[in-house]
């Protein structure tokens, strides 16, 4: 076999969420810090990100998330999280299946009953504790980088749903969070078709009515993600984090979850030390705790922590050949929703 390049990828879950780890052969990427790295891949050199993202070496759901040299000496190890659209700063599933993927591997000495591991991400450090029992990760505890509410109760009129309220929150990246009855559906694995179009609609409009940036990482810019969010019975968040091309988050969404916590921060309806479940659309649970306040740039900011399940299912490598003419992978409407036409 005349293979070019070859990597090695853990597959792993995260309630339910895939977030395959490359744990061999990533090439070396330029920058001097993790997020000098994430826009280098976003900007100038996008050609890995497409070779594993996209078809005919992957599918429409999961990350794959590329193992790296820590950047910052405090950390244990680096990642960047690629998916069809881009290379995104911070992901609380992603971080979890990369927790279990270093424990459970052994790249990364298990300790029992408790082994933390500090990750270097574009958007911060983020510690993640892992409860360990008998050679296996059994869950892990993260606690987030510094999250804050951009701006509450904003409204775009749109065509479809009329005058919709949101707010713009940042969790590790940007996220509009909208209340699900906005939409006219709920938020049900019946319902993910329906609530991936509202929200590839939502997140264009938003991006171009109101353009955000991190103030202290100018990388991180632009609504990642719409979130829908509703409140169950017995008191559970439910979500529905909707991503580029046409698919819904199958966990309930660290990230997505920050940037709530700190918009329900920011109304007074939650203090430090409190704690409460977030449910995915397919049933999985997070749990969400406040843990600190502080300030990102003069905002008022919180400090998050997120609590969730990873488990490894099976190890494979990925290989090139150089005659591949698809070596840039491809997306089509048929699997990949409408808005893959972008990308094709």
């Amino acid at each position: 076999m005349r293979w070019k390049r070859t990597i090695q990828l853990l597959d792993v879950h995260c309630e339910g969420e895939i977030g395959k780890v490359a744990i061999g052969g990533v090439p070396k990427i330029p920058g001097n810090t993790i997020a000098e790295q994430l826009n280098y891949i976003n900007t100038v050199d996008d050609s890995l990100r497409r070779w594993l993202c996209l078809e005919p070496r992957a599918a429409a759901t999961g990350s794959v998330n590329l193992l790296l040299p820590a950047k910052r000496p405090e950390a244990d190890a680096g990642f960047i999280i690629l998916q069809a659209d881009q290379a995104h700063a911070s992901s609380g599933s992603n971080s979890i299946c990369i927790t279990t993927a270093l424990l459970e591997s052994g790249i990364i000495e298990m300790k029992e009953p408790e082994t933390i591991v500090t990750l270097d991400t574009a958007a911060g450090l983020v510690r993640a504790t892992a409860t360990c029992r008998d050679g296996r990760c059994e869950k892990v505890k993260l606690t987030m980088v510094p999250c804050y509410a951009h701006e509450l109760d904003a409204e775009i009129d749109t065509p479809h749903w009329g005058r919709v309220r949101f707010d713009i929150s940042y969790g590790g990246i940007f996220y509009a969070l909208v209340d699900v009855d906005q939409i006219g559906t709920k938020i049900e694995k019946a319902n993910a078709r329906k609530l991936v179009d509202a929200g590839m609609a939502l997140k264009d409009l938003i991006n171009k009515a109101m353009p955000v940036v991190h103030p202290e990482i100018p990388e991180i810019n632009g609504i990642a993600y719409v979130m829908f969010r509703d409140r169950e019975e017995d008191g559970t968040i439910r979500t529905a984090t909707t991503m580029w091309p046409g698919r819904v988050d199958r966990s309930p969404c660290g990230t997505g979850n920050s940037a709530n916590l700190a918009t329900l921060h920011a109304r007074g309806q939650v203090k430090v030390g409190d704690t409460f479940k977030s449910r995915s659309i397919i049933g999985t649970e997070f749990e969400v705790g406040l843990q600190a306040e502080t300030e990102v740039a003069g905002r008022k900011a919180i400090i998050p922590t997120i609590t969730g399940r990873g488990w490894t299912f099976g190890l494979h490598q990925v290989a090139l050949d150089p005659t591949d003419p698809l070596a840039n992978g491809f997306a089509m409407t048929d699997t990949w929703g409408p808005q893959a036409g972008e990308i094709l």
